[in-house]
Order: structure tokens, then C-alpha cells, then sequence
């Protein structure tokens, strides 16, 4: 133990940059208390960020090996439209679409911006918007693509206790809520990569962390990022790079404080987590070097000396690795799931209690009654979007670049899934991105959840048991992976 090195990777990269923000009087309504249907205003722009990373060793690089990463501030879009954005950034950036990883920051405070909404007051905006952002992450594809650059990044982990358990029991009313639980386990580790140019100027910012954006509940009526606008703005003002963020495993973690209509609350929030970052970039080393045991000098008592040194050539080669691998994990659906026709009627019923509720201008009934349309609304969305058969099919895409391990998988996952990847490929960095490629099929909890009325257990499509499948299809496919480049690099070498 006479070296540190700090996890990093060679690549060619380019970042860019663009405003998405829906037009004020857009249908908002993202919860099923709301009693707004339309934004009134902007809290902070939505934007829509995009990096694209190439292998550092091929000259010119090929395009087979490149992948773009895109993260939209946006709760959830439907599956078609996720698919279209890949379509649109693909050509722009002259790849395949199976190349393009888009990813939903989650806020739910951007509104639901899907077709099947445009009956809503102000739907009629939705479809306008959505063909809008197809040219808008275009041209920010192609931009990043113009600007690719060799670039090191470098890896650090730091803490943030902005995200916390919110599985909680109420005992006073004998059912659980989805809220603050201080006695719940919370993941509070921020993964980070800072990129740099040959000059050493930082360009780029990853933020990896699992959190909820549920600062802005149903009494916020504004177009809003929430807490990871202010997190961005606070690091890219010290830094003068750009900052993507990419969700992890936070199926159980929301903020602390949250559920507000307060906006300084969710400026807060992002601060918080924006200033860990900052905190844990100082500690970073400067690329494609180590911290080196120099030996003892007598002061007194013998003090140990370190001082930061070029990597050696073998470990230098171990950053310029790069492989990408697209696999299939197949969980089952749940068996007890309702029928289409079931939620229909039941939709049906609460619509007619609704149009009641409005008429008396009850509106504490009309808030419990319109989230239980809400409610169903959102079961038929799913339900419509199942695949046939007994299995549901995840498309999960894992990147080897350097040190790091990239996981990238769709739906939203609870945090034992990022904890029990670190875990077992540690001291490698494992960045955990959900919501990627489409956010369904929605929560997938552990099974130990299951049976005490939990919301994310609740709704959820998949089976018992299916993120402890996931869990150990992926880590398998990991290790595999790993096994076999250390055989060829092994071949190599002889």
C-alpha cells in the first residue's frame, strides 16, 4: 500500500447544452392531489444535456464504439417517445439509436408530457412541444458531436445526506406513506467524474446520486427542475463546466425536506447535493496520476512523505479500456395485476364522482377524489404498456471505460440495487443510471417490502422477487464481462 490512484478513464468526449422548457399554461398536473391542471410559471428552465463519449484509442474513432449520453429534465415519457428522441439524436450524431442513452432526471416538476394527455387543459400543447424537443436534442447532438475532444475523467465518491428513506409506517392510522422514515437506511453516496481537456480545464461534470425531485408537490404550480437546477447551477458557476446528472436507484429515497410548494426549499435541496460535489472535487487528483509513498524524512519523528506522480505505462493502458455490451434481463409480471377493462370501469367511477365533487365545489373531496382518478389513470397507462407474455424484458446497457462500470437500466429501481453492484465490484466505480431508455415498468421493489401497502409495492407490475433477479442477472453479466477481458488482456501479454 504505497500507491493511490484515483479511478479514471481516457476517452474523446464533447458536451452541449439546450433550454427545453414547455410553454407557461401547459398541462402540469404530475399529482394526483393537484387541484391545477396548467403551469402558471417557470421556477428554473428545464434543460436537456448531452456528452458524447468515444474510445481515445482509435484515430479516427470508430462510431460503433461511441455512446450518447442524454439527461432531460423530465419525470417520465411514454416508451414511443423516448424511442423517437433516440431516432433524432442518432442521425444528428451520425450513430445508431441503440447508441443513444436517454435518461429522465425525474423531476416532478415538469409535468407529464404525454399524448394521452393532450384532452387535459392545456394538453393541447403536448404534442407541439414534444415534435419541438425531437429537433431541440438533435441539434444538441450534433453540437456535442462537433466538439468532441480527448478528455480524461476522473472518478471520486463523496457523501450528501440530502436523500433520505421515505418508506414510512404511520402507526396513529395503521398504514404506510410514502414520506420522511429517519429511521430508514439512506444511500448518501454521490458518484462523480470530472472531465478534462489536455489543458486541464474542466469542461464537464457527471453527478451521479439517488434521489427523488418530490421537493414540489401538488401545491407548486410552476415548470420546474427542482432541487437538481439549483444543484446544477451551483457547480457549474465554480467549476465553468457543464453538469449532467444521472438518476440512480431511488425508488425509496426522496429529499428530506419536501413536498412543498416552497421553490426556496428545492433551491436548497440542489445546493446541498451541489456543494457535496464541490466538496468531493477538490479531493480529485489531477488526470493520469497517483499519489506515490515517497518514504520517511526525520522531523522530529519520522514523518512519511507522498507526492503526486505520472501514472506507470501498465496502468495508464488500464485507462484507455472501452467496451459497451447490450443485454436482456427478464423479470416476471405480477400475476394478480387488474385487467384493462377492470380499470376502465373503475376510472369511470371516480370521473363521475369527480364531475359531482366539482359541482359542490367540495375541494378537499374533490383533492382525495381526483388522486384516486389519478391513481387509475396511471394503472391504465401501464397495464397498455405491458408486454405480452409471462416476462417483462430490460434492456440493460453496461459500459466499460477505464476504472468505471456504467449501468444503465430503465423502470425505477430501489437503492439495494446500486448498493449490492458497488458492493461486490468494489474499489471500481459502479455509476447506476435509471430511467433510461423508458420508465417503465415503473417501481420494482425487493421483495422484502412486499405486503405491508406500500405504494411503490402497490402499483408495481413486476413480481415478487424480480429486483433480486435483476440484481444478479446483471451482476453475473458484469463479472463475465470482466473475466473475459482479463483472459484476452492476459493472451495479449504472453
Amino acid at each position: 500500500m504505497t500507491r493511490l490512484q484515483t479511478p479514471q478513464f481516457q476517452c474523446l468526449a464533447g458536451i452541449a447544452r439546450r433550454d427545453i422548457t414547455p410553454p407557461v399554461g401547459i398541462y402540469h398536473r404530475m399529482w394526483g392531489a393537484a387541484l391545477h391542471d396548467q403551469a402558471t410559471g417557470v421556477h428554473r428552465p428545464l434543460t436537456a444535456t448531452v456528452l458524447h463519449l468515444q474510445p481515445p484509442t482509435e484515430s479516427p474513432p470508430s462510431p460503433a464504439d461511441a455512446r450518447l449520453l442524454i439527461s432531460l429534465d423530465h419525470c417520465i415519457l411514454e416508451s414511443s417517445e423516448m424511442q423517437a428522441l433516440a431516432i433524432a439524436a442518432a442521425t444528428a450524431a451520425g450513430i445508431d439509436p441503440a447508441q443513444v442513452l436517454i435518461t429522465l432526471t425525474h423531476t416532478h416538476g415538469s409535468g407529464w408530457m404525454a399524448r394521452s394527455r393532450s384532452e387535459f387543459p392545456g394538453g393541447q400543447f403536448i404534442e407541439p412541444y414534444l415534435l419541438q424537443l425531437r429537433q431541440t436534442i438533435a441539434d444538441a447532438s450534433a453540437q456535442a458531436t462537433a466538439a468532441l475532444q480527448p478528455a480524461t475523467a476522473v472518478i471520486g465518491t463523496g457523501r450528501c445526506s440530502l436523500a433520505r428513506h421515505r418508506d414510512f409506517f404511520d402507526t396513529a392510522r395503521g398504514h404506510a406513506v410514502c414520506g420522511l422514515n429517519p429511521a430508514g437506511d439512506s444511500d448518501d453516496t454521490v458518484l462523480i467524474a470530472r472531465l478534462t481537456d489536455d489543458a486541464g480545464q474542466t469542461f464537464a461534470v457527471l453527478v451521479n446520486y439517488a434521489c427523488h425531485p418530490t421537493t414540489l408537490a401538488w401545491d407548486n404550480t410552476l415548470i420546474s427542475p427542482d432541487w437538481v437546477g439549483a444543484m446544477r447551477e451551483t457547480i457549474e458557476q465554480a467549476t465553468g463546466g457543464l453538469c449532467l446528472f444521472l438518476q440512480g436507484a431511488s425508488g425509496d429515497l426522496g429529499p428530506r425536506e419536501g413536498f412543498t410548494g416552497d421553490t426556496s426549499v428545492a433551491d436548497r435541496n440542489g445546493r446541498e447535493l451541489g456543494y457535496a460535489v464541490l466538496s468531493t472535487l477538490q479531493t480529485l487528483p489531477q488526470p493520469a496520476t497517483e499519489y506515490v509513498y515517497q518514504g520517511p524524512v526525520l522531523s522530529g519523528t519520522w514523518i512519511g512523505t507522498w507526492k503526486h506522480q505520472p501514472l506507470p505505462p501498465e496502468s495508464l493502458a488500464r485507462s484507455t479500456a472501452w467496451s459497451w455490451h447490450e443485454i436482456i434481463a427478464e423479470v416476471p409480471w405480477r400475476h394478480d395485476l387488474p385487467t384493462i377493462p377492470e380499470t376502465l370501469a373503475a376510472r369511470e367511477t371516480w370521473l363521475a364522482e369527480e364531475r359531482r365533487a366539482q359541482q359542490q365545489g367540495d375541494l378537499e373531496e374533490l383533492r382525495v377524489i381526483r388522486a384516486n382518478t389519478e391513481q387509475l389513470t396511471r394503472q391504465l397507462t401501464r397495464l397498455q404498456a405491458l408486454t405480452p407474455g409471462r416476462c417483462c424484458p430490460l434492456k440493460i446497457t453496461l459500459g466499460f471505460c477505464g476504472d468505471a462500470i456504467w449501468v444503465f437500466v430503465p423502470g425505477e429501481l430501489y437503492q439495494v440495487f446500486q448498493q449490492q453492484l458497488r458492493a461486490r465490484f468494489a474499489p471500481r466505480p459502479v455509476f447506476v443510471t435509471t430511467l433510461t431508455g423508458d420508465w417503465q415498468p415503473g417501481y420494482i421493489p425487493p421483495a422484502s417490502v412486499w405486503g405491508y401497502g406500500i405504494y411503490q409495492e402497490v402499483i408495481a407490475a413486476t413480481a415478487p422477487g424480480s429486483l433480486e433477479v435483476l440484481i444478479e442477472h446483471i451482476a453475473r453479466a458484469i463479472q463475465k464481462i470482466i473475466d473475459s477481458d482479463r483472459q484476452n488482456t492476459t493472451r495479449s501479454s504472453v
